[in-house]
Formats: C-alpha cells, structure tokens, sequence
C-alpha cells in the first residue's frame, strides 16, 4: 500500500489531536461548523461523508452478485455475523456495561445516549475500508465485491428497522423520518450515484475495469482527505467532553473493542471449521468485524446531536476502528497457514 495508506492510524491520531485543539481554541468555529444544518443533517459533515462513500460505491460491480452461488461460504458466514449477531451482540455489550457495570459511574441519561452509539456502530457493517482490509490481507477482490454489493442491499432495507428494534428496547424514541433520511442520503444515494458513474464510464471504455480503477485511483485521495476532514470535525465538536472526561473515552471504547475481537473470533473461527480458502476467509471475518462508521456518525448526529453522547460513542468508534483491524489484518495473515488455498 501506498505510504499514506499505510500509515492512516498516525494520520487518524493527527486529525484527532488537530479536531481537539480547534474545539479547544476555536469554539466559535466548530460551533458555526455544527450550526450548518438542514433537517437534523450537518451540511459540511454530509458533504465530506460522501467524500469518503463515492469512490468505494464506484467501485462496486453489482454484476458481480450472480456469481455467490460458486463460493456461498464466505457470504453465508458474513451476513449471518453482520445481521443476525453483531447488532444484537453490542446492544447486549452497551447495556451490559453502561446499565450495569458503568452504573455508578455515568448518569443514567448519559447512559442511554452511549448504548444508542454503539447500537449505530454494531448494527452498521462495514462497506468502505473493507476493499483495504481485503487488500491486506490478499483477500479474492471479485468475492469482496459481492459482499460488499449484497451487504449494501440488505442494508438498505435492514439497517433502520434493527436499529429501531434495539433502540425501542432500550426505551429510546427514535424519530423514524431521520433514520430514513441518514439511509437514502447515505447508502442509497451513493450507490445510485457509483452505479451511475461506473456504467457510465464502462460505457464509454467498452467495458474496460482498468478505467473504473483508474477513475477510482483517482478519487481515493479525496477520501481519504474527508476521513480526516470529518475526523477532524466530530473531535473539535467533542473537545471539551473529550478533554474533560478522558476516562468517558475509555469507559466507551472497552466494549467496542471487546465487541470487534469477539465478531472476529466467531467469523474466522466459522470460516476455519467450513474449510473456507483464506482469500475468502480472512475478508469475511474482517467485513464482519468492521464498521460502516460514516452511516454510524450520520445517524447518530441526525437523531441526537452533534453534541449527543450518542455521537461520542460512534466518534470513538472511528478512534478504535483503524487500530484494531489493523491488528487483525496482522493476526489473520500470520494464521494463513491454517486454511486451505
């Protein structure tokens, strides 16, 4: 990988210490920045999420579904982790520890706003950084595009009702119209949009990927850019709380970590006992374990709050994202040894 690419954890931390330091010494900024608001979206927040979504959506050949039937393992274990475990998994870890364990520690309202962020982030699979990880890992990329293409579908009509679902159970009122929203604008949207450009550009190429990859190659720079632009932002938006409360982002980041290691132990235990080849093995656990941490922030902001606890939970969620899969990308490639092809 490129050096920038490889090093995205210390850029990650230095857009972090950056977004800090401007909420710090420039609140009238982050606060004009958070006002930039149309029905509960943050305008500059959306436009740079985007930023991170359109090149990946680009990407993706939906053609490529027709061929899941020559290689169902892998996909079977990933949507069956991703929508029939990890969302109910980190629901049980958030109240597990902010309704029990964290119970003398942060005010029951505080509480209810942390579960909600880390329902957001465990019922949100990962759909942007996953091409790295496969990348990382010499994953098959035709198979990561099917699983990537299927999630992106399923999402599209599963995402809102299991957070509505986990979200009633811990006696939130979620207001249905924003949920809605955050999906169209993005994950339908941007899907539409891929799909457009990349038909658009084949079109013109006869068919010719090497374009749709050169296209993409292109405008990676600018995702990467709004990755850390809105890095940036969200951290400037939490400053005070951050710096104020450093032990809260601990206390938060606990069960996000113990929440993607235990997601990771099951899909690639899973993959191993089905004797599922290791260029399709190592992608299907990590997709599992990763997180769409853009829809997570956009949701979370829409329905509580740039300022919500609901959004520091899914802020932290980026701030353990990249170490931690980095650190699983290291495992699943020492372990390769172990599963056949």
């Amino acid at each position: 990988m490129a050096f920038f690419e490889r090093f995205l954890s210390l850029w990650v931390g230095l857009a972090i210490a950056l977004g800090v330091g401007l909420g710090l010494l420039a609140p009238g900024v982050a606060s004009a920045l958070a006002g930039l608001e149309y029905a509960s979206v943050n305008l500059v927040v959306a436009v740079l999420i985007w930023a991170m979504i359109y090149p990946m959506m680009v990407g993706v050949d939906f053609a490529s579904v027709r061929d899941i039937g020559t290689k169902p393992k892998g996909l079977v274990i990933t949507l069956v982790v991703n929508w029939l475990v990890k969302p109910f998994t980190m629901a049980a870890l958030a109240v597990l520890f902010f309704d029990h364990l964290y119970s003398g520690l942060i005010e029951r309202g505080d509480a209810q706003q942390y579960i909600a962020g880390l329902i957001l982030l465990g019922a949100a699979p990962c759909t942007a950084m996953v091409f790295v990880w496969s990348q990382l890992t010499k994953g098959d990329p035709a198979y990561t595009l099917v699983q990537v293409s299927v999630n992106d579908l399923i999402m599209i009509v599963a995402f809102a009702p299991i957070v509505a679902l986990l979200l009633g159970v811990t006696d939130i009122v979620v207001p249905w119209n924003t949920l809605l929203l955050s999906v169209v604008l993005y994950v339908a949207f941007p899907l539409l949009a891929g799909w457009l450009t990349r038909r658009s550009i084949t079109a013109r190429r006869a068919g010719d990927e090497h374009a749709v990859e050169s296209f993409t190659a292109r405008l990676k720079p600018f995702s990467i850019i709004g990755l850390l632009a809105t890095v940036v932002l969200l951290f400037a938006f939490q400053a005070e709380t951050i710096v104020s409360q450093p032990v809260l982002i601990v206390l938060i980041a606990i069960p996000i970590i113990i929440q993607s290691y235990g997601i990771f132990a099951v899909a690639y235990a899973a993959a191993w006992a089905w004797r599922v080849p290791h260029n399709i093995a190592a992608p299907c656990a990590l997709i599992g374990t990763s997180n769409f941490f853009e829809l997570a922030v956009a949701v979370a902001i829409g329905l509580f709050g740039l300022t919500s606890g609901a959004a520091l939970a899914t802020v932290v969620g980026v701030l353990v994202e990249v170490p931690v899969m980095l650190s699983l990308v290291a495992l699943a490639n020492r372990s390769r040894g172990k599963f056949p092809g």
